[in-house]
C-alpha cells in the first residue's frame, strides 16, 4: 500500500498553477479543493493538475457552506449534491469529500439521507466519502457509528480533530477507543489535522506541549492504515489540512499568525510520510496505549 499526499486549497490564495507547482516541489501527490464556480476557472485548474500529473480530491459542501443553512432540508441538500458532482466530474476527481448533511436531524433522517446519497454516488458512477465535521450530521463519533451500522458501504473521510473538540478530550480511553477503531474500518479518506480539547487545530503540530494531541491522531491515523491494508487496498489518501478562518492562532491586537499554513501542512505530510513507512506491512491491530504503530 502506497500513501498519496494532498495539498489543500483552504486559505490558498494564489492561482492553480502555482498550487500545483508548490505541490509538486513539497514532493505532493494532488491537490484538493472546492470544485471551481466558473468554467473558465475550472479549466485553469484542470490544465494545472494535468500539466504537473496531480490527482484531485473535489470538495463538496452540501445546503450552504461548511456551515449548512439551518433550514435546508434532505431533499435541497441531495439536489445540491447531485447538481454539485455534475460540475465536479469533468475535472476527473480521484473521490469527491463530501461535508453533507446537518447536525439537528434526528438519526432515522440522517440514515435516510446518507442511503439517497449513496445511490445519487452509484447513478453517478463517482466515489463520495463524507466527511467527520462539526455541525454537519457526523459532528460526533457516537452518531458516526450508528450511520456506519446502519449504512455498510459508507465510506468516511475521517478529520477527528473535529470530534477532540466536539468531545473537549482525545478520544483514547479504552470505551472510546474501540467506538475510534470501529470507526476506522470505514475511512477512505483522511485529514491530516491536530486538534486539542478545546480547538480543533493546535498551534503547531510539532509543539512539545501538544506532543499528546499529535500522538492521539497518529494512533488513529495508524489505525485506518492497518484497516485499509487489510481491506485491500492499493493507496491511502490523506490531506494535510491546517487552515484559516479561526483555525489558525494569531497575535492578540495585530491578528498576525502564529505559523505559517504552507509550512504546518508540510511538516504533516513529511512526518506522515516517514510515520507511514514505519507503518508498513501492519498486520495487528492497534490499541490506544502500544503506541503508534504495531
Amino acid at each position: 500500500m502506497q500513501l498519496k499526499v494532498f495539498k489543500t486549497l483552504w486559505g490558498y490564495s494564489g492561482v492553480p498553477r502555482q498550487a500545483a507547482r508548490e505541490a509538486v516541489e513539497a514532493g505532493f501527490d494532488g491537490i484538493e479543493g472546492p470544485v471551481p464556480a466558473s468554467p473558465e476557472a475550472r479549466e485553469g485548474l484542470a490544465a494545472a493538475l494535468e500539466e504537473h500529473r496531480l490527482d484531485y480530491v473535489a470538495e463538496i459542501c452540501t445546503g450552504g457552506s461548511y456551515v449548512p443553512e439551518r433550514k435546508a432540508t434532505p431533499a435541497a441538500h441531495l439536489t445540491d449534491l447531485e447538481n454539485k458532482i455534475r460540475i465536479a466530474q469533468p475535472l476527473h476527481p480521484t473521490l469527491i469529500n463530501v461535508i453533507a448533511g446537518c447536525d439537528a436531524w434526528p438519526l432515522q433522517v440522517q440514515c435516510d439521507f446518507f442511503a439517497a446519497a449513496q445511490q445519487i454516488g452509484a447513478r453517478h458512477d463517482v466515489v463520495l466519502s463524507f466527511e467527520t465535521h462539526r455541525s454537519r450530521s457526523m459532528f460526533n463519533p457516537w452518531i458516526t457509528e450508528a450511520l456506519i451500522r446502519h449504512l455498510p458501504g459508507l465510506r468516511l473521510t475521517a478529520d477527528i480533530s473535529h470530534w477532540v473538540v466536539v468531545t473537549e478530550r482525545l478520544l483514547d480511553d479504552d470505551l472510546d477507543w474501540q467506538t475510534m477503531l470501529a470507526i476506522a474500518e470505514r475511512v477512505h479518506h483522511m485529514h491530516g489535522r491536530v486538534g486539542y480539547p478545546q480547538g480543533p487545530q493546535v498551534p503547531h503540530p510539532a509543539a512539545p506541549e501538544y506532543a499528546a494531541c499529535l500522538a492521539f491522531h497518529q494512533r488513529f491515523w495508524a489505525a485506518v492504515w492497518h484497516s485499509q491494508y487489510l481491506r485491500g487496498y492499493s493507496t491511502s489518501t490523506l490531506t494535510p489540512e491546517f487552515g484559516p478562518d479561526g483555525y489558525l492562532h494569531t497575535l492578540p491586537f495585530t491578528d498576525q499568525p502564529v505559523a505559517d499554513l504552507w509550512q504546518l501542512n508540510r511538516w504533516i505530510g513529511d512526518t506522515e510520510r516517514t510515520h507511514f513507512q514505519t507503518c508498513a506491512g501492519m498486520r495487528r491491530p492497534l490499541t490506544a496505549s502500544r503506541g503508534t504503530c504495531p
